[in-house]
């Protein structure tokens, strides 16, 4: 399908850094990020949640770092990564060191609790003898005592303040691969500082919705915030912060990046919610082809619609799709144009071996034809 105009989305100029083999900023696709939840060290674990991680979409992968063992368990953990892998540090500088020099693409460093700009020198130091780029990670929950005095409460401005501090140190030391979030559980606080940040520096922006909450809690609550950056065209990486499997932040971050047009991935279902005109049950269906083509990463958009009211303009839409007829014929489209007809079967597998065969006869760069 074609972009129009108003669905085009213009990104904001910043800077390209590499983290690992994966730029970001500038005109690179926009990265997406999550976090492994298990012990560092232990290696089995945190590889397979990379791994899973990585098969739904992931680019980059963070870690934590919270003590030596973990930053050891760092460098076999590198070695293995499909993907580059960014540590996250906190409260101890010297962990961050280590993490460099295990081979971390990225050090994730905390202005409100990493200490002193003589500590931030020796990070920035082991940072550009591994080449690994800096991450300045500013938390609305975790700012520096002095900032949250002078404004009384995490505000936009404090935390743009603390993150424009530590971006000087970093320039003053004359160190340029960086990037920077500025995060906050707040939706509104979270965008505004962001929004701020974007006009004061070039730097390429890591966006999130920290704490956001659970799988669907946190959806929503991340998809409002993110959603409204992305579409201001802010945001150069971006991680999804659940109260879930890390895999789901992935799928989660997809589906906002696809619903505006910014990165397709995967299969796109549009379907209808369902009423009493439905000619067969639509839900299933959907639950049904989601999960059975969750493994398929190139783009295609299928429609489902139960009825003939809407189900005809949908499909128009997409590449495939379905509108529910009576005595169980239902019209199939391919490219928008009605194609042809199924009698009596099942929809959900129906349209899985559909999708599976037309991307098949794309990869082969065969003429479509029907199954």
């Amino acid at each position: 399908m074609s972009v129009r105009p108003y669905r085009q989305i213009l990104r904001r100029k910043s800077k390209k850094i590499k983290v690992g083999d994966i730029f970001v900023g500038g005109d690179a696709p926009i990265s997406v990020q999550t976090m492994t939840n298990s012990p560092t060290t232990d290696i089995n674990a945190t590889l397979d949640q990379i791994n899973r991680s990585v098969e739904v979409g992931a680019d980059i992968v963070r870690v934590s770092c919270p003590d030596k063992n973990s930053t050891t368990a760092l460098k076999k953990l590198v070695k293995m990564s499909p993907v580059p892998i960014v540590a996250d540090i906190h409260f101890h500088y010297l962990r961050a060191v280590e993490a460099a020099d295990a081979g971390a693409a990225c050090l994730r460093i905390n202005p409100g609790n990493i200490g002193s700009e003589h500590k931030i020198k020796e990070v920035i130091s082991a940072a550009k003898s591994n080449q690994s780029s800096i991450r300045i990670g500013v938390n609305a929950g975790s700012l520096e005592k002095h900032i949250l005095d002078k404004y009384g409460e995490p505000t936009p401005e404090a935390l743009v303040e603390s993150a424009l501090a530590h971006i000087k140190i970093l320039k003053d030391h004359d160190f340029h691969e960086y990037k920077v979030s500025v995060k906050a559980s707040d939706v509104f606080l979270a965008v505004e500082a962001y929004s701020q940040l974007a006009e004061a520096d070039n730097c390429p922006l890591h966006i999130g919705i920290t704490e956001a909450g659970s799988l669907r809690a946190g959806t929503v609550k991340s998809s409002i915030g993110l959603g409204n950056l992305l579409w201001s065209g802010i945001g150069d990486t971006i991680r999804v912060s659940l109260s879930a499997d890390p895999e789901e932040e992935v799928r989660v971050a997809y589906e906002m990046l696809k619903s505006l047009g910014v990165r397709r991935r995967g299969v796109s279902v549009i379907s209808c919610p369902s009423c009493a005109r439905q000619q067969f049950d639509v839900i299933k269906t959907v639950q049904e082809v989601e999960e059975r083509l969750q493994y398929i990463t190139e783009s295609i958009t299928v429609s489902i619609i139960g009825c003939v009211v809407n189900g005809p303009g949908e499909a128009k839409e997409t590449d495939i799709g379905i509108t529910g007829g009576g005595k169980g014929n239902h019209q199939i489209y391919v490219n928008g144009i009605t194609d042809h007809i199924i009698r009596n079967q099942n929809v959900a597998d129906y349209i899985v071996e559909f999708v599976e065969k037309k991307l098949k006869q794309r990869k082969e760069n065969k003429p479509y034809n029907t199954i």
